[in-house]
């Protein structure tokens, strides 16, 4: 897995995201470069299936250190860039709900990631129970953008996923990652209380940070 880790790093520098971030690129390793020890200590499966939507891990930046409209700028999806339509809301309006615990630092790993397949056609407000009661944790904007930077074709036709972590206080919007009519990697927000038969809830096993045991 240290390949794909080293895989994932390339990605992000031949993204420019050093230069984003306003740092060389030694620079911008400093915050990455020692989850590489954590990859090799993962014990989770190494292999990506993509129609089951499963993924071993990602390596997320947080939007600290790049903004969350340029990161989705940077989603290349069929050669075309990702966007952000989140009207009348802001990506600063949605925060980290509570009793999810968010690494520090500007990066970390995202672990034994599930797109969401099981809970397509459920509600967002039903899922996240049921994602809970598996004891696994709902993913976050940071950690959608995070995926679909590293695996574009993550997001398929009728498998696209919310992302249940971030959420506007006493809003019932809830931020999803889809493909639009154009094709393109969307991140905009559906009702917590409708289901649709293509979304469903993205989930991960565990986040690793660089000091972590």
């Amino acid at each position: 897995m240290v390949k794909e880790f080293d895989r994932q790093v390339e990605n992000l520098l031949q993204k420019a995201y050093h230069r984003v971030a306003g740092l060389s690129v030694i620079g911008f390793l400093e915050h990455i470069s020692p989850l590489r020890d954590k990859v090799v200590e993962l014990d989770v499966t190494d292999e990506v299936d993509l129609e089951e939507g499963r993924l071993p891990f990602v390596t997320v930046i947080k939007s600290d250190l790049v903004a969350t409209e340029k990161a989705m700028s940077l989603v290349e999806r069929e050669g075309k860039p990702g966007l952000v339509r989140l009207y009348p809301l802001e990506t600063e309006d949605f925060r980290v709900i509570e009793g999810v615990a968010i690494p520090g630092g500007m990066a970390y790993l995202l672990v034994d990631i599930d797109r969401g397949k099981s809970s397509i056609n459920i509600r967002p407000s039903d899922a996240i129970k049921i994602i809970e009661e598996e004891g696994r944790s709902p993913l976050t904007i940071d950690e959608g953008i995070a995926i679909v930077t590293q695996y574009p074709e993550f997001l398929m036709k009728n498998h696209c996923f919310s992302l249940l972590a971030s959420r506007h206080a006493g809003d019932q919007r809830v931020p999803d990652i889809w493909i639009n009519a154009e094709k393109k990697a969307n991140l905009g927000w559906c009702w917590a209380g409708n289901p649709h038969t293509w979304l469903g809830s993205a989930s991960c096993g565990n986040r690793l940070l660089i000091a972590d045991a």
